[in-house]
């Protein structure tokens, strides 16, 4: 997973590409030698985002046309690396800043590959620039560790390589981690994490990674902390999904992919702040010990749960991981989640519903959202719609009416977060359908690169 062999080094020799929208092909074929106007006439281009022409030269190729949408948005370059032929290329004009980086960013997205199983067809072209950013890459990175770890089965993604995984990125920037397991989640008070975890032979567990508490000088950072949802594989338990439904809840952990990966992120941009990163790692599997519909279960908060539906069991676990981290009184919490179909069926695959107990931190996410193309959509915390989670027998269920499912899982997580503390809640797909350019089918990385934006800006990185 290295996103700089997706680049040429600067010094390699590189075929010219030109990166024109529909605005500004006109006047540059009208620059352009007759033969060169007529071979692109000849093939009828037109310069719409996604398309590319090749151009002919002495030797064969001598360059491109690749038409863009936005040239802002990194996908309006992420169909190049496999529209053109291998080998290097570089953008034939100088471009601004912030359009070099979009065709950094888009250049890696579209060359990524889930290569641990099957080797792709062919090697992705290279892109030549003048210097890489580094932070783009690695924003790439992140992205690309997302889907890699999203992607990656069941079988290669239990709880024991969340963890794996965390003490990694652990060991790779110098945090403090600790992991409560097992049976020792009730001695711990972490009692949802455990009932929704117990039935799988792989343990359910709670990983905590704390970067930035050792130093002095760090004391006045301002402490965020970031929660994963980590559902390695969700059957629904005793509620069982249909076999459609299941195919794909590997990708039940994509709240935890997207916690890793931003958490990393934060490490190594040395942002200052002092983190906490949080994931719930369990299977909701089904066995003599699952926990069943009616059973009134425990939380870390002291409020009893009635279980409405073993298929809501995302929330039970944050449950306990929001209210130890309101806890310790940090200035921001922020979970990520794959928590309801309700918001597929609202927002659709592309747009992760944002819930913010705070107008200022939401506007500012929707705001980081367009400016890095990477776009969430807020939705309402309408407390009214807590008579949906009404039990008879407990202070709260976990589920109820099929209305407006992702408005009340969102309450449900609020009950849990201490009041004053601003929290946000991002109920992302974590996941393409099917391929775009800089999309590809398989797990995805929605709304992390607006969330860094949003750290970047608010903390001063």
């Amino acid at each position: 997973m290295n996103p700089q062999s997706h680049y040429a080094d600067t010094g390699a020799s590189a075929l010219p590409m030109h990166l024109l929208d529909r605005d500004g092909y006109g006047a540059w074929r009208a620059t352009q030698p007759a033969a060169v106007a007529a071979w692109l006439d000849a093939q009828e281009f037109q310069p719409g985002a996604g398309s590319v022409a090749l151009l002919p030269g002495e030797g064969g190729i001598g360059g491109a046309v690749v038409g863009i949408g936005d040239p802002l948005d990194p996908c309006s370059y992420a169909h190049a690396p496999t529209a053109l032929p291998p080998g290097a290329w570089a953008p034939a004009t100088d471009l601004p800043a912030a359009q070099r980086v979009a065709l950094q960013l888009g250049w890696g997205l579209g060359s990524y590959r889930f290569d641990r199983y099957k080797t792709p067809p062919r090697a992705p072209a290279r892109l030549r620039l003048p210097q890489l950013d580094d932070e783009a890459l690695d924003v790439l990175l992140a992205t690309m560790r997302v889907r890699d770890w999203v992607n990656t089965p069941t079988q290669d993604m239990g709880p024991a390589q969340l963890e794996a995984i965390a003490r990694e990125l652990a060991a790779e920037h110098g945090a403090h981690i600790e992991v409560v397991t097992g049976e020792s989640l009730l001695a711990h008070n972490f009692p949802a994490i455990h009932a929704v975890g117990r039935a799988s032979h792989r343990a359910p567990r709670l990983i905590e990674l704390r970067w930035g508490f050792e130093s002095p000088e760090s004391r006045a950072d301002p402490h965020v902390v970031l929660v994963g949802k980590g559902v390695c594989f969700d059957t629904g338990g005793l509620d069982i999904k249909p076999a459609d439904g299941m195919r794909n809840m590997k990708k039940d952990m994509g709240g935890a992919a997207h916690a890793l990966a931003l958490a990393a992120l934060v490490m190594a941009r040395k942002l200052p702040v002092r983190l906490s990163l949080l994931v719930p790692a369990v299977e909701n599997a089904i066995g003599p010990d699952a926990f069943r519909p009616g059973e009134v279960i425990a939380t870390r908060a002291g409020v009893s749960v009635e279980i409405d539906n073993t298929d809501a069991e995302g929330r039970v676990i944050l449950c306990d991981a929001l209210t130890y981290a309101g806890e310790q009184k940090p200035a921001l919490i922020v979970d990520f989640a794959t928590l309801t179909g309700a918001a597929r069926i609202a927002l659709g695959p592309d747009l992760p519903a944002l819930f913010a107990n705070d107008d200022a931190l939401a506007a500012a996410w929707l705001a980081a959202g367009e400016q890095t193309r990477d776009p969430v959509w807020r939705m309402p915390l309408w407390r009214p719609y807590l008579r949906y989670l009404t039990s008879n027998v407990a202070d709260l269920a976990n589920a109820g009416s099929r209305m407006a499912g992702a408005v009340t899982a969102a309450l449900y997580l609020e009950r849990f977060v201490p009041g004053g503390t601003p929290w946000a809640h991002l109920d992302t797909y974590a996941w393409n359908d099917s391929s775009r350019a800089g999309r590809p089918a398989g797990g995805e990385a929605l709304g992390l690169r607006s969330a860094w934006a949003l750290l970047k800006a608010r903390y001063g990185g």
